[in-house]
């Protein structure tokens, strides 16, 4: 997955963004609006930490962000559970 997906989706993926890092406050989230070095520079300020740390978190929450809004979403999963309703 690449960040595009939440870039298209950020006011969805904010909730999930403000539960993994939760000393960003809504300022910074309306500043970072998206852009993914937004995000990792107001991580780096908030938490202290170097920009390849940030980054690495940023990457792992992509990942995760991936998994997490595809569950529900696989077709496989839609027709097993229509075959299971018949």
């Amino acid at each position: 997955m690449n960040w595009d997906r939440i870039e298209g989706n950020w006011t969805q993926a904010v909730g999930k963004v403000k539960e993994r890092w939760v000393k960003l406050t809504d300022d910074d989230l309306d500043v970072i609006a998206g852009e993914r070095d937004q995000l990792v520079g107001a991580i780096q300020a908030r938490y202290g930490i170097a920009k390849e740390a940030a980054e690495e978190q940023v990457e792992e929450f992509v990942m995760a962000y991936d998994v997490e809004s595809t569950d529900d979403g696989r077709p496989e999963r839609k027709r097993a559970h229509r075959a299971g309703k018949s």
